[in-house]
């Protein structure tokens, strides 16, 4: 969902405009919606947060954390009971067993650590490029893109993306997104697809950066890229 004929040198321009603009209505510190202490427990929180909202995550993870106090409480729970103890956030057998193991290979490989790359992050039970770039990004501040469903689908809309896929979302990113902008475009570009850019039925005539957006008004890019449709490319009228 490219722009066609958009040099580089343009693009780049209207990177820098977007950002400008979203810095000034969210600020430039990136904020971490997950509430954490420490390194695995913001690692915890996120992938509990898979298929859940944020609000849901930090309500569980307040009590969740003052009963597993380290990684070798969690290491040492009962499966069935840290079940329990996360059943609000959903698929929480897989959440439950992923936990359980992440805090063991902790301990085990890394003695008590999380890593800062993503080659040994994506080694962890439960950890894939998305959680390991937020830890990348907010707790080791290394240039990294989150690409979360709110990304994915702003990106494409925005044309500085084309896939439906996270991973080739995120290397699309890599290339069109200056890298001082990476880590914020995360919680920027969330911010935006909650409040205007919305699945199913995005504020168009209210969004902050509508004259930047290729996709402001087209019905067809726009359906294109709701959650849950994966119809491939789609091609603008304009292109």
């Amino acid at each position: 969902m490219y722009i066609k004929g958009e040099s580089k040198k343009k693009r780049t321009e209207r990177v820098h405009q977007i950002m400008e603009i979203l810095d000034a209505r969210y600020g430039s510190n990136p904020p971490t919606f997950l509430k954490s202490s420490n390194a695995w427990q913001l690692l915890f929180a996120t992938i509990l947060s898979a298929q859940c909202t944020d609000d849901r995550v930090n309500m569980v993870t307040e009590k969740l954390f003052k009963k597993y106090v380290d990684l070798e409480a969690f290491a040492a729970a009962d499966i069935a009971e840290l079940e329990e103890d996360i059943k609000s956030t959903g698929f929480y057998h897989n959440k439950a067993k992923n936990i359980k193991a992440c805090a063991g290979e902790l301990l085990k490989r890394f003695d008590g650590v999380v890593p800062d790359t993503i080659e040994e992050l994506v080694t962890l039970p439960g950890v894939g490029r998305k959680t390991g770039n937020l830890i990348l990004g907010h707790v080791y501040h290394k240039n990294a893109i989150v690409v979360d469903t709110h990304v994915k689908r702003v990106s494409n809309r925005l044309g500085l993306a084309e896939s439906d896929d996270p991973t080739k979302t995120e290397y699309q990113l890599n290339e069109t997104v200056p890298e001082e902008y990476w880590i914020r475009w995360n919680t920027h570009i969330i911010a935006l697809g909650r409040n205007f850019c919305k699945s199913a039925s995005p504020d168009c005539e209210g969004c902050p950066v509508k004259h930047l957006c290729p996709s402001c008004g087209n019905r067809d890019i726009l359906e294109a890229t709701r959650a849950g449709v994966t119809s491939g490319k789609t091609k603008r009228k304009d292109s």
